[in-house]
């Protein structure tokens, strides 16, 4: 078989094009396997679009905020990508009331209120309990908390 010089050019542009591709998709793959998953796999639209917890898919995700959110729905991931900060729950999902006490406690995502527009999530129906004797007393002080720990003072 006889190779021409414009048949080496395609196979080598061909075979740099394949490298690539594969070197862009191990990056996005190993990325995405060191971020965590946000809300233990919950859809956070669902909350907002459902009125209850249902789990999401991997079939439908976004990376954002350092974590990967699963969706029940394309049309779900597309609302939290039009605006993740309107669907995302307060303190990167963690625990509302455990914010209150300056700690991060992991949520259980069945454990949930929303608060003029806002998600919070607790880590309990015992932690939810002792946050919703004085909501807006609580929010107050874990957002206070929160912007702390965010900014790292």
């Amino acid at each position: 078989m006889i190779i021409t010089a414009a048949g080496k050019r395609i196979f080598i542009s061909f075979c740099f094009v394949a490298v690539i591709l594969a070197a862009i998709g191990g990056l996005s793959t190993a990325k995405s396997a060191e971020m965590p998953i946000a809300i233990k796999g919950y859809d956070t639209v669902a909350y907002f679009q459902d009125g209850r917890a249902i789990k999401g898919s991997e079939s439908f995700t976004f990376p954002w905020n350092g974590m990967i959110w699963h969706f029940q729905s394309k049309e779900n991931r597309d609302l939290f990508v039009a605006n993740p900060e309107k669907y995302a729950p307060q303190y990167d999902g963690f625990c509302a009331w455990a914010m209150t006490e300056e700690r991060k406690a992991i949520t259980d995502p069945e454990v949930w209120k929303i608060i003029d527009g806002k998600l919070y999530l607790n880590c309990s129906q015992a932690a939810y309990e002792k946050w919703s004797r004085d909501i807006p007393g609580h929010i107050k002080k874990a957002d206070a908390i929160w912007l702390k720990m965010r900014d790292g003072n």
